[in-house]
């Protein structure tokens, strides 16, 4: 259920954990959340999977953790990988605009939890400073890909500066597995070097192995979440393939019309689950020109690609932050943390009422209305009402596909 209602990105995220897994099934505490999302988004790749990945972890361990993984991206990739086909067989890219509302209600779920975390949270003067400044720096620092891991840092940092609080002694200390790291690093080496072999000796399915090598290294190098992922995958599969050097060379490289990105970025984000679903759009769309079972050969290896690091990476450096709880330095620094991941959810949701406030403003009076209304509606029935965010969501998309056809 999560899976196909988690609208909006990762900026939604913790919204909607902390209304299912934390008010509604009580999987874990608000606390537990905060720490998982802040300690994710210290990481690369997606931070959204990541945190729910800790949550199946905590319940069930790494077989739980991994079907959790499964279940989380799995209606994301089937939708976008279709859209991919739809796009390249029929060029269908028009029915985005029926899905716009999908964007104020995705504001409207960011703040209705940021009120709820803000009330426990953000309690005494340092909390509220780190609240108001991680406002500001988000909202315009939201583009730089070292804007919330810094302001997470700093954060930690600023409430070690008083010893009142008296912490407890945290979780206890688990073990390190080193094997987590070590599929890691031998899957990196291997799939840059299969990528580079298939190139160069021009093998059959070259495509392929150059789609996982690269996402994989997406997924292992990205900081800051879907909106980071996206500018870098544009440099790779559009600009680069027509760079000097890659002409000169004549290096059959992956190669995406600017068209066709573009597309699949605005796709992504009316799509339910992960944004770092983009990668099934993109895998399919870079061998458009093999037969359809060759694409969703790709876009399955591009999904496998991006989301494996993510999911290795936290399982390997959760335990040692774990260990690390247990030193006051570390535990009273959640307080901080907590009150910024507040603060970061203020600013995203800022940014992105400015950036649709740019969009709209070519827009008529009554989809302006319309916009302010589904933002307040939504707030007010996820947070007053508790009412279900999937059929907050159908609503929405009832309304947009009214509104396209009539307007």
């Amino acid at each position: 259920m999560h899976s196909i209602t988690a609208f909006g990105g990762p900026q939604v995220a913790v919204a909607l954990m902390q209304y299912r897994f934390v008010e509604k099934r009580r999987d874990l505490t608000q606390e537990e959340l905060l720490e998982y999302n802040a300690f994710c988004q210290l990481l690369p790749g997606a931070s959204s999977t990541q945190t729910i990945v800790l949550v199946g972890f905590k319940r069930g361990g790494v077989v739980l953790a991994l079907l959790t993984l499964l279940v989380w991206m799995l209606p994301a990739v089937i939708i976008m990988t279709g859209l991919a086909l739809l796009v390249s067989y029929f060029s269908w890219s028009g029915g985005i605009k029926s899905l716009s509302l999908l964007q104020p209600m995705s504001i409207g779920f960011i703040i209705s939890a940021a009120i709820l975390l803000f009330q426990k949270s953000v309690n005494n003067i340092i909390t509220r400073w780190i609240f108001v400044l991680s406002v500001l720096i988000t909202f315009f620092g939201f583009n730089t890909p070292w804007t919330i891991p810094l302001i997470i840092i700093l954060s930690g940092l600023v409430t070690n500066f008083s010893d009142k609080r008296i912490p407890s002694d945290g979780t206890a200390p688990k073990s390190i597995q080193w094997r987590a790291l070590i599929i890691f690093i031998g899957l990196f080496i291997a799939a840059g070097f299969l990528s580079e072999r298939a190139t160069k000796q021009n093998w059959e399915s070259k495509k392929l192995f150059n789609l996982f090598e690269t996402n994989y290294r997406f997924g292992s190098m990205v900081f800051g979440g879907g909106d980071v992922l996206m500018p870098i995958m544009y440099e790779q599969y559009v600009t680069r393939p027509v760079s000097k050097h890659i002409q000169e060379t004549k290096r059959d490289v992956i190669k995406i019309d600017r068209t066709n990105f573009l597309t699949g970025t605005g796709l992504v984000r009316a799509v339910p689950g992960p944004i770092f679903s983009i990668a099934s759009y993109m895998g399919a769309t870079a061998l458009k020109d093999k037969p359809v079972d060759i694409q969703i050969y790709g876009a399955i290896v591009a999904s496998v690609g991006i989301f494996l690091p993510s999911f290795l990476i936290v399982l390997f450096f959760f335990p040692i932050w774990q260990h690390l709880k247990k030193f006051a330095i570390f535990y009273r620094s959640l307080e901080g943390v907590y009150a910024a991941i507040v603060g970061i959810m203020i600013g995203a949701s800022l940014f992105l009422i400015k950036d649709i406030s740019v969009a709209m403003q070519s827009a008529n009076l009554f989809s302006i209305i319309m916009y302010l209304v589904v933002f307040v509606s939504s707030t007010y029935l996820l947070y007053k009402q508790k009412l279900g965010p999937q059929w907050i969501a159908f609503t929405c998309i009832v309304m947009g596909l009214l509104m396209s056809h009539w307007f």
